[in-house]
């Protein structure tokens, strides 16, 4: 079993999205495919809250555009026969979701300040909820999860960190199923002592991988974004710069850490632990051989 990690850039425009479908039918054996929002639909998100917490009727107009592209999006990739129940879905999101949250930020003054964050963090989870309902949507016999169900975080002198009860309900929720393929969201979490939505940061969506990986033992973690791999320099600065092949995870997290954008930190350490190999790979050249990440020799 592989688990699959797909960017926003990786499921932006319907070109790339049919790259992801070609990527997860041609694997063999069971595959749980994680994605991003649609390539900058996190940051609308983020934008209208600031505006209509601003009392800016600006939010509205950006909601209708966000919701035409998901909907534009459903066209070009999902089978014609699933696509009026995908657009139901998105729709529902979209007006009894996003909307109602947008309009009791534009309504109300006198919110208090954790009760915007707890909106926040809802509004910003319909990102990924969209993208992941459309990719599972796309791929025939496509099994749809909901992480908030198993990726758990917790406040701990007022940080949020993860809740180690992840790893088993992720063990719950995946354990003994047969299908081939399942999708599930990236980045969005749940309070494990309340409820509330909640989330592991902006780029995320790799640490949700690997968490998905690590408790379930898998093959390999695959992320796949827009570039051929780890490269020995930036590749828009220098036209020398090539892929480096392999590897290992402490020259990853070095080079992360160093300011390489290619995998969020703290995806490593889970898949390290339990000696999984991941790859990074490019959607948009698929048959490039990519980098790989592995325990020194």
């Amino acid at each position: 079993m592989k688990v699959l990690k797909f960017g926003g850039t990786s499921v932006g425009t319907a070109e790339s999205l049919t790259n992801v479908k070609q990527i997860v039918t041609a694997c063999k054996g069971q595959v749980i495919v994680v994605v991003s929002a649609l390539g900058g639909v996190t940051n609308q998100l983020i934008q209208m809250a600031d505006l209509a917490e601003a009392h800016s009727d600006e939010w509205e107009s950006i909601l209708e555009q966000v919701k035409a592209r998901h909907m534009s999006v459903i066209d070009a990739v999902v089978p014609e026969d699933r696509q009026a129940q995908c657009k139901t879905v998105i729709e529902g999101f979209i007006s009894e979701g996003l909307y109602s949250y947008y309009a009791m930020l534009y309504a109300n003054n006198q919110l208090p300040p954790a009760y915007k964050e707890q909106l926040r963090d809802a509004i910003v989870s319909h990102g990924e909820i969209m993208s992941s309902a459309i990719v599972a949507s796309m791929i025939d016999g496509a099994v749809p999860h909901y992480a908030p169900n198993f990726i758990k975080t917790k406040d701990v002198d007022y940080e949020r960190i993860l809740d180690n009860a992840s790893f088993e309900l992720i063990t719950k929720e995946f354990g003994g199923r047969l299908e081939q393929v399942h999708v599930t969201q990236g980045f969005i979490a749940e309070d494990s002592t309340d409820g509330k939505k909640t989330n592991l940061g902006r780029g995320g969506s790799d640490f949700t991988a690997a968490l998905i990986a690590a408790a379930l033992d898998a093959e390999a973690l695959e992320i796949w974004t827009d570039v051929d791999g780890f490269m020995t320099a930036d590749p828009r600065t220098n036209p020398d710069a090539t892929v480096i092949p392999q590897m290992t995870y402490a020259q990853a997290q070095e080079m992360c850490e160093a300011g390489a954008k290619v995998i969020y930190t703290p995806t490593l350490g889970p898949v390290a632990f339990k000696h999984i190999p991941v790859w990074v790979k490019n959607t948009f050249n698929p048959s490039a051989t990519g980098t790989v990440i592995l325990d020194p020799k």
